[in-house]
């Protein structure tokens, strides 16, 4: 070989020693763009990826959750997005009823409690009200099915719903999204974040979502009235970042003036579950409720320390948030004597929440840079108090005020048994205590119980409602087992139990009644589960099986002839089944998911019953007792037996720096009871909605502008129902169309 060959032989060579670290990377890059992301999560109060926590978990963050409030619906709108998670309200944009795998609490008044926790940046949210704070500028949220009871306390027997909202940075970064929609539908958004200096930063985020009324009364021939909203909100954080200590104010505002619910007379006839002819979606005939208005506000503040030490960290949270508003509703959907329907008398009831104050703090102290294991310990202190007026156009106004104190210590660890195999365990002590008083009663109105003064003048016998006091200690606790089958796979089990605490309901002071009160209900949950990233990380397969058992389940007798709100605890509540979530990257330029959850829940009590419909217009399946019907083998209110969610999402290059795109987004809902007792008229059955999405994104200029539409095909759901004086149903939104703009800036 000559010299000439021998150095060509060496250039390439060495050539071919570069080229191959820089191919193999450009491989390694490539394969990395077709991946799906990994998703960090904050299940177990640190950050983890959702594959590795033995708890079924999902996330919904980016295009997904945008997609959804697009529209400008509010929290209401995750409800079918993940399997086995559900949401409606009978009050308007406030005061959401939340249920995971079947688990939830249907009683709509604004002291109500729910076997769902609601945690906002790391602050429970206990109160309805507090639960339905707009949702903005947020970076993931994640539900946490089966009892949390070990880190997250009493009152968590279904799971939690958390909402992580981004945080500040050194680095600027900023966003303004506008859309623009049918029915007047006007949403802004934005959020700008920077550093101050080299230890402050900021973030400011800021939502509008406005809608027009389009509903009109036909009863006052008054044209648009109703369904509108307006609604704003903010939230100002500032980060202080040093060495091992951090902290993070938030400051958060919110007010809304818009619409109550809007309860439709007769929509159904009776022996169907159909919408009649009396249903007219722009269209109701009220002679009472002041067009169903409503107005709430709420203000928060919380405080995040962490100090970081030699092998552990301290976290300190501290929040107070307040809340007022009232909202007024048309409840019998039409006029006493005219319609739509038979309506036998009139009812109009008008809510206010008084001077809410939720007090929390949590301190917290967990092992960091350990291997093998980790470890964390805690205490959490809970005070609120509030008042609710009840407003009957019969009756008058009653107030009733409930205050609610409750302190914890818990404890969490895992440890590493093999490179396989780890064992998380955690044991956790509640304190519960509520107190309940009576204040004014049926003030400027009409009552049953009266008594004539020395003029001869009715006047209203005022009852001695006697205070209330409960409280109740539990211990809750969990075992998980994770095995890592392969890289790719892991198993895990799950033993977990939890507690709700024991719960007052004063609202029949406001007819006359008597306060109600219910036990704590305990939960024992078995599951296990896999989780798999699969075909190169191209797709994710997560899969859960559950059973659990709720002793002295709390259920709320609502409505129906006695025309009530009573607790009650029947003597057990049986769920089961199973959720699937699957993530696809079908091909460089489509991306798929689905999830399926299937809950069979029954309550089990062979004596309870509850008052059905009043005068008997609907069509009670169960067997009477007494002219009441007996609910065992029920399954529990508003728990959806199937839930199935669909997104497809297809983009193809456009030029150097963009990308066409379509995207949609489905969740079907299967058969439903409305209520505690089974009747024909209020049993719903495949409910579904559709989304789309088609637009532009260029990458160079880093904006998008897009076409949408919300319920496509402008479905008429019933998502709930009023049976004591006739088949009243209240139903989803109607089909949004518009366009959307948001742009980033770096």
């Amino acid at each position: 070989m000559n010299t000439l060959n021998k150095a060509l032989v060496a250039m390439a060579v060495q050539a071919a020693l570069i080229s191959s670290p820089l191919l193999a990377q450009e491989q390694q890059a490539q394969k990395e763009a077709q991946a799906l992301e990994k998703i960090q999560v904050t299940a177990q109060k640190r950050t983890q990826s959702i594959q590795e926590v033995p708890i079924s978990i999902a996330a919904l963050s980016g295009e997904r959750f945008d997609a959804i409030f697009s529209a400008g619906d509010d929290v209401q709108a995750l409800a079918n997005r993940i399997p086995g998670l559900y949401a409606e309200s009978s009050n308007g944009r406030v005061a959401p009823r939340f249920y995971i795998r079947g688990l939830g609490n249907s009683d709509f008044d604004l002291a109500a409690s729910q076997p769902v926790s609601i945690i906002m940046d790391d602050v429970v949210m206990e109160n309805v009200i507090l639960k339905s704070f707009p949702l903005f500028d947020v970076q993931r949220v994640e539900v946490i099915r089966g009892p949390q009871g070990s880190l997250f306390g009493r009152n968590t027997t279904a799971g939690i719903v958390k909402f992580d909202t981004a945080k500040p940075g050194q680095s600027f970064d900023a966003y303004v999204k506008g859309a623009g929609g049918s029915y007047g539908t006007l949403n802004l958004e934005g959020a700008v974040g920077n550093a101050i200096n080299d230890e402050w930063s900021f973030r400011l985020s800021g939502l509008s979502q406005n809608r027009d009324d389009w509903i009109s009364n036909a009863h006052t021939g008054e044209k648009d009235v109703m369904g509108g909203f307006h609604e704003n909100a903010a939230r100002l954080q500032l980060m202080y970042e040093n060495n091992d200590f951090s902290a993070l104010f938030n400051l958060h505002t919110r007010d809304l003036d818009g619409t109550a619910s809007i309860f439709r007379a007769n929509a159904v006839s009776k022996g169907s579950n159909k919408l009649n002819a009396n249903y007219d979606r722009d269209t109701v005939s009220y002679d009472k409720g002041d067009n169903n208005f409503q107005k709430y506000r709420s203000h928060g503040a919380s405080l995040k320390l962490e100090k970081g030490f030699d092998g552990f960290s301290l976290t300190s949270i501290t929040a107070y948030d307040t809340a007022d508003g009232r909202g007024k509703g048309d409840i019998d959907g039409g006029v006493a004597g005219t319609g739509p329907g038979f309506i036998p008398f009139d009812a109009v009831t008008e809510d206010r929440l008084e001077d809410l104050k939720q007090f929390t703090q949590e301190l917290r102290i967990a092992s960091e840079g350990t291997h093998g294991y980790d470890w964390q310990f805690g205490a959490f202190y809970f005070d609120s108090s509030f008042g609710v007026t009840s407003i009957d156009g019969l009756y008058g106004a009653s107030t009733v005020y409930h205050d609610n104190y409750t302190w914890a210590i818990f404890g969490q660890g895992s440890y590493d048994l093999s490179d396989k195999l780890s064992l998380t365990g955690g044991l956790r002590y509640t304190y519960d205590e509520k107190d309940f008083r009576v204040g004014a009663q049926n003030v400027d109105g009409f009552c049953l119980i009266a008594d004539f003064n020395g003029d001869g003048i009715m006047e209203c016998q005022i009852q001695d409602y006697q205070d209330i006091n409960v409280d109740d200690g539990q211990v809750s606790w969990e075992l998980a087992l994770n095995y890592n089958l392969t890289d790719d796979t892991s198993l895990f089990s799950r033993v977990a139990s939890g507690f709700r605490a024991q719960t007052i309901q004063g609202r029949n002071v406001a007819f006359e009644g008597a306060p109600t009160t219910a036990d704590a209900e305990t939960i024992t949950s078995f599951e296990v589960g896999m989780k798999s990233d699969l075909l190169d990380d191209t797709l994710r397969l997560n899969v859960a099986v559950f059973y659990y058992e709720i002793d002295d389940i709390q259920i709320s007798a609502i409505g129906g002839e006695a025309q009530g709100n009573s607790l009650l605890n029947a003597d057990k509540g049986v769920g089961k089944g199973f959720e699937v979530d699957l993530e696809f990257l079908a091909t460089d330029n489509l991306t798929l998911t689905a999830g399926y959850g299937l809950s069979d829940t029954e309550l089990q009590d062979a004596d309870q019953t509850v008052a059905p419909c009043g005068s008997g217009q609907c069509t009670v399946v169960d067997r009477m007792v007494n002219g009441e019907a007996l609910i065992d083998g029920n399954p529990f209110p508003q728990s959806p037996k199937q839930i199935f969610n669909f997104t497809a999402r297809y983009a193809v290059p456009m030029g150097d720096d963009g990308e066409f795109f379509v995207f949609t987004d489905w969740a079907f809902q299967g058969e439903t009871n409305l209520f505690l007792y089974d009747a024909v008229e209020f049993r719903t059955k495949d409910n579904f909605e559709g989304g789309l999405r088609i637009g532009y994104e260029n990458f160079s200029h880093d904006y998008s502008v897009a076409l949408f539409g919300r319920n496509i095909t402008d479905e008429d759901n019933i998502k709930g129902a009023v049976d004591f004086n006739n088949n009243t149903v209240f139903v989803n939104e109607p089909r949004i169309v518009g366009v959307e703009f948001k742009m980033n800036f770096y």
